[in-house]
Order: C-alpha cells, then sequence, then structure tokens
C-alpha cells in the first residue's frame, strides 16, 4: 500500500497505473486500443494516475526553483574570465578552457598570484568588469571537485570591511562544502557535478548560498565598498598537494 496526502493506492493500481502512464510499457496506452483504456479511466483512478506521474517524476515537478527569476543575466565572454595563477607559470599550466568547462588546479608549492603578494597559491577565475558596491547581485555555476582537494576555497565574494578580506568564502575540507571553516553546507560534494546561486543583498547586508535550489547557508554581510565574484582554488592552511575544481554555466546576474 502507498498513501499520499491522505490518498491511498494498493499495489495494483500503482502497477496498472504506471504500465497506462508509460507507452514504452508492453501494457502501455500506446498499446491498448481507446475504448479499452478509457473504460480503466474512472475519475479515482485518474487521480492516481496523475499521483504515479508526480512520484515518478518527482525531481522534475518539485526540484526545479528558478532563483534567477527577477535578476538580468549580464554579457560575459572569455575576456570578463580573468585567470589568477602562481606568477612563474603559463596560464596553460594551471587552466584549461574545454568544451565550455573551465578547470583550474594549482599545488601547494606553487608560487602566489603576483611576486609581491603574501597570500598562498591560487588559481582562480575573477570575474571582471562587473564589481559592485550596491545592488543586489547573484552568482551561478555548476562546479565540481574532484576528489582529494582539500583544505581549499573554491568560490568566493571578494570584499568586506577590515579586518576581513572577503564577504563569503565556500571551502572543502576533506570533502565536505563549508562557509569557511565552518559549518558545513554539504556533508560530502567529491565528484559531482552541484548547481551554485550565491546572492548578495549589499544594502541588507545579506549573501544567501544555494546548492541545487536548496538554501543551504544565509549569512550577514561583512561590509566594505567594492565587490566581486571568483571560483577556483585558493589554498588554505594545510592543503592537499593538489587543488582542482571545475566550473560551467558561470552567470553573473544583478537584481532588476
Amino acid at each position: 500500500m502507498a498513501r499520499i496526502n491522505n490518498f491511498t493506492m494498493n499495489n495494483r493500481d500503482i502497477k496498472r497505473g504506471f504500465q497506462l502512464s508509460n507507452p514504452n510499457h508492453p501494457s502501455g496506452l500506446g498499446q491498448i486500443p481507446f475504448e479499452s483504456s478509457r473504460k480503466e479511466m474512472t475519475p479515482s483512478f485518474l487521480l492516481h494516475l496523475i499521483l504515479i506521474q508526480l512520484i515518478l517524476h518527482q525531481p522534475t515537478a518539485w526540484g526545479l526553483v528558478n532563483l534567477t527569476e527577477g535578476f538580468l543575466s549580464l554579457p560575459l565572454n572569455q575576456s570578463n574570465f580573468v585567470i589568477q595563477r602562481p606568477y612563474d607559470v603559463p596560464e596553460n599550466q594551471r587552466y584549461s578552457f574545454v568544451d565550455g568547462v573551465h578547470r583550474l588546479w594549482v599545488f601547494s608549492t606553487d608560487k602566489p598570484h603576483t611576486p609581491i603578494s603574501k597570500t598562498n597559491p591560487r588559481t582562480e577565475i575573477r570575474i571582471h568588469g562587473y564589481d559592485y558596491s550596491s545592488g543586489v547581485w547573484q552568482f551561478e555555476g555548476y562546479g565540481y571537485i574532484p576528489c582529494g582537494t582539500s583544505c581549499v576555497c573554491v568560490m568566493q565574494v571578494f570584499g568586506s570591511s577590515p579586518p576581513h578580506a572577503t564577504t563569503l568564502m565556500l571551502r572543502v575540507y576533506n570533502g565536505s562544502l563549508s562557509y569557511y571553516k565552518a559549518p558545513v553546507l554539504v556533508p560530502y560534494i567529491y565528484d559531482k557535478w552541484f548547481r551554485l546561486n550565491v546572492i548578495h543583498d549589499v544594502s541588507a547586508k545579506n549573501v544567501k548560498v544555494f546548492i541545487d535550489g536548496v538554501l543551504k547557508y544565509e549569512a550577514t554581510g561583512r561590509g566594505g565598498t567594492s565587490h566581486f565574484f571568483e571560483c577556483g582554488v585558493y589554498a588554505q592552511n594545510d592543503s592537499s598537494y593538489y587543488m582542482e575544481s571545475r566550473w560551467k554555466g558561470i552567470k553573473v546576474l544583478k537584481k532588476m
């Protein structure tokens, strides 16, 4: 027996409903005469059939959340993706862009991105041309973190009031995706594509993090007069020797 919202279906209803809703099934609607199928389609059975369709296609019916509604997607091209990498190696030794996928990697022994920087090694996409100081802005992208990459920032909203440098950092520690060091937002993020949406409301001093359309964390902003988005790999203390992340479908959006 199955119960959904106070409606009960027995196994025969579920089996028959699946058959009638599946045109590839030998007993599907595409295989039986109209008169035969019409006799079975009582109002109660039709309701069961609709519920079965929702069960079978639950991700399609309930899993899509349009977080970009009300936002304007701003034009991006390769010139907007400034690659910050160890200053002493060519770009193609730490970054590639193939079939729409940005692949960024770095080693814990690498140099910083400029000769005068005292920061840890990084290979990051710095979104150029859309720095902002007011309004509501959004980053959207599909990320992938290979197993083994650890103690690394994979996305950040740069800019804040001292003593901080960033409004947001999303880091990976031993497979967990975290807001800075804590809390953990996703317990295991390795080896799978995920959709990331970060919405920063400057005047409201608020930043929200969504993973696959689900709100995972809401934090207070950290002030600052200028902000921009970055993604890739930026080593933190005690990082793994090799760090990598991949990104595709990157968008920058502004609230209309």
